[in-house]
């Protein structure tokens, strides 16, 4: 069976290097489609969801390869090349995949050449993730929308601007409306935009384009649409969750780590040190210092940016099954985040949810392994800290929801002093 065994109980020691980010590399891949350059997408992950892009690009008629430092990507030669392409692909009863991170092709297609036709991407183990913020923004600028037989299809005769106030601060829609902001005729203003870095990566990249986009990292966004953009070389930021998971990783198991990024991390590195640990900035990054037991953190709750992001909420939790104390979680992204904790109770957690809100957590001395299985990416990593941090031998299958988004995490620990290997 494949999966990721574990010997628990080694502290953790050492520096390690984080990836590119995720969030941030899938978003920029689609925006390269909205110029006929070449662009350099340097510390691009490699990691599922990005390999699947990729092919996706492919598959619209891109030149994408990958070289020593990132990916090389050359758009089709004409403006309607990759939609041509999708709508051959529509006409033979295919679309674009369903997978949901190639929703962001929705904003980078119309922007491109006025039309698209995909399968409906569906929620997920998570929760549902309805895209209806997206649907009505774009159907603002002009986009009008069709489903039928789970394909979705949209096409915008006059792509252009428009006053979008948003309800939530959700990233994909707001990624979605720059996409197709930056190639409508006019003014597009965001209101109640996502802040989360990776938007702001995804402005940096237009921008380095030629686009025009005023208010990066405020809720308040101003695109000035519909002039030529051209390739250019971008830079990806590291990942800022895979560098919340090692921290808490360090944090579960004991000892000390030096890793980098630190900046954006505020809200992380704050509920960190509420369970006892020593976060100290450098130069060379993010050194913690982990407490010889965990501390209880009180309530601890999720939010946009820059409040606790829900993809480490799981992380936490694995690491507040050991801590002394109660603790409690809310959990106010996604309805399903809490699906670990039934494996964290076999383990010997004592995790009591409320709904599917709301989580307590009396933290125990010790976790036992256990073979668990990850059902999901984030949760899955959570899995493989409560392994670590366990005593005995714990084993977790469904590793390829983990390298959706981790590089290679059985290395990653591997070089910080953990027994982990790939099977």
């Amino acid at each position: 069976m494949k999966g990721i065994r574990i010997q628990g109980g080694m502290p953790l020691q050492g520096k390690v290097r984080i990836q590119g980010s995720k969030n941030a590399a899938l978003p920029i891949l689609a925006a390269t489609l909205l110029t006929n350059e070449v662009s350099y997408i340097q510390n691009c992950p490699r990691i599922e969801d990005v390999h699947r892009f990729v092919h996706l690009l492919r598959e619209l008629g891109c030149m994408v390869h990958w070289q020593e430092n990132g990916i090389r990507v050359q758009p089709g030669g004409r403006d309607d090349l990759p939609c041509e392409r999708a709508e051959a692909r529509r006409m033979r009863g295919e679309a674009i995949t369903g997978m949901r991170s190639s929703l962001c092709l929705l904003g980078a297609l119309l922007g491109k050449c006025g039309y698209v036709t995909m399968e409906h991407p569906g929620g997920c183990v998570i929760g549902d993730r309805p895209i209806d913020l997206h649907i009505h923004a774009l159907e603002q600028m002009g986009v009008e929308f069709l489903e039928e037989d789970g394909l979705l299809s949209a096409r915008a005769k006059n792509l252009h601007g428009a006053q979008i106030t948003l309800k939530f601060p959700s990233v994909g829609a707001t990624e979605n409306i720059l996409l197709a902001a930056v190639k409508a005729t006019g003014d597009t203003v965001i209101t109640g935009a996502a802040r989360e870095p990776e938007v702001i990566a995804l402005c940096e990249f237009l921008t380095a384009c030629g686009a025009s986009i005023e208010g990066m990292g405020s809720p308040e966004l101003i695109i000035h649409g519909g002039g030529d953009l051209h390739g250019t070389r971008y830079t990806v930021p590291t990942d800022r969750i895979v560098a919340g998971t090692y921290l808490f990783g360090c944090i579960g198991c004991g000892g000390s780590v030096h890793q980098a990024p630190w900046s954006q991390m505020e809200a992380v590195t704050v509920a960190a040190e509420r369970m006892g640990a020593q976060c100290t900035v450098s130069e060379e990054g993010l050194f913690v210092q982990a407490p010889v037991r965990p501390k209880s953190i009180g309530h601890l709750q999720t939010g946009p940016y820059p409040e606790f992001p829900t993809d480490l909420q799981s992380a936490a939790m694995a690491v507040l099954t050991m801590a002394e104390g109660i603790s409690y979680i809310e959990e106010n992204i996604f309805e399903n985040r809490f699906r670990i904790a039934e494996p964290l109770n076999l383990m010997g957690a004592q995790i009591v949810l409320k709904d599917g809100q709301h989580a307590v957590i009396t933290g125990v001395e010790h976790l036992h392994g256990e073979q668990m299985d990850a059902c999901e990416l984030r949760g899955g990593a959570a899995l493989v800290l409560a392994g670590l941090a366990a005593e005995g031998e714990s084993f977790v299958t469904g590793q390829h929801f983990i390298e959706r988004g981790y590089e290679n995490i059985c290395r990653d620990f591997r070089e910080l002093g953990a027994r982990i290997t790939s099977v």
